[in-house]
């Protein structure tokens, strides 16, 4: 498949503090989790690729400063990155500030084998509230979902439930929409009521435990098509399934 087709990765997390080792973490775990990636490589402000022979080094000390500057693999035909950022509380559940990892991957055979692996990693590196793995382009459909005012449709164009805007969330713990791969913290699925053992019979096929207690939970066996109904109909049973998913639930 074409590498410019990508899965894009994303964890929300408690904002980043002091000399915090999480970045580390999440450089290693995806490291892991993908045989034979190395991310020793940067860019530079001329967007010229720069090798870091002491990435550990480097990103520990950037991470004092509350930052996150993007590694790669430094291979231009199969780009493999990984970044992350601080978002303020003003645009997060409950007016807490957090931290976002953000990682792409080719959209390929070993990108798909891989991709639970590293959302695990990534995730439980980080401490992660929650997350998941999209193909490129996921982001346009979860826009349009979006509920900009009490007087908007009760559906998108795809005709899925609109959902509140993070910051009428009511805590960081409740994921703000559902991706193909999902991943949900212990504190995660208690907020969401997963799993029910009745109700979850089908989900669960699809779910592992993490080594944290969290939980991987693929919505469709191949990577999301949007312009597939039955991966529009996975969707939607999620989404009915958990109401607390978007903010959606009464309070």
């Amino acid at each position: 498949m074409n590498a410019r087709k990508r899965l894009i990765l994303i964890t929300h997390a408690p904002a980043l503090v002091g000399d915090d080792t999480r970045t580390l973490a999440a450089v290693h775990g995806f490291e892991q989790a993908l045989p034979g990636l190395r991310l020793e490589w940067r860019v530079t402000e001329r967007r010229r690729l720069a090798a870091l022979p002491q990435r550990d080094a480097w990103l520990a000390e950037a991470t004092k400063t509350g930052e996150f500057p993007l590694l790669c693999n430094g291979d231009e035909s199969y780009p493999v990155t990984i970044s992350g950022l601080q978002t303020p509380a003003r645009t997060n559940p409950s007016g807490q500030p957090l931290f976002e990892v953000h990682a792409k991957l080719p959209l390929d055979a070993a990108g798909i084998a891989a991709a639970a692996d590293v959302l695990e990693a990534v995730a439980e590196g980080a401490r992660a509230y929650w997350g998941h793995v999209s193909p490129d382009g996921y982001g346009v459909e979860v826009s349009e979902q979006m509920r900009h005012s009490a007087h908007g449709p009760e559906r998108s164009p795809r005709g899925l439930p609109m959902l509140n805007l993070p910051w009428n969330i009511r805590s960081p713990a409740i994921p703000q929409y559902l991706g193909w791969l999902n991943y949900w913290s212990a504190a995660s699925a208690q907020a969401i009521g997963f799993p029910d053992l009745a109700r979850d019979a089908d989900l669960l096929t699809r779910a592992r435990r993490t080594a944290a207690g969290g939980w991987i939970v693929r919505l469709t066996d191949t990577p999301l098509d949007y312009d597939d109904p039955t991966h529009l109909d996975a969707l939607e049973r999620a989404y009915e399934r958990f109401p607390e998913i978007g903010g959606r639930a009464a309070p």
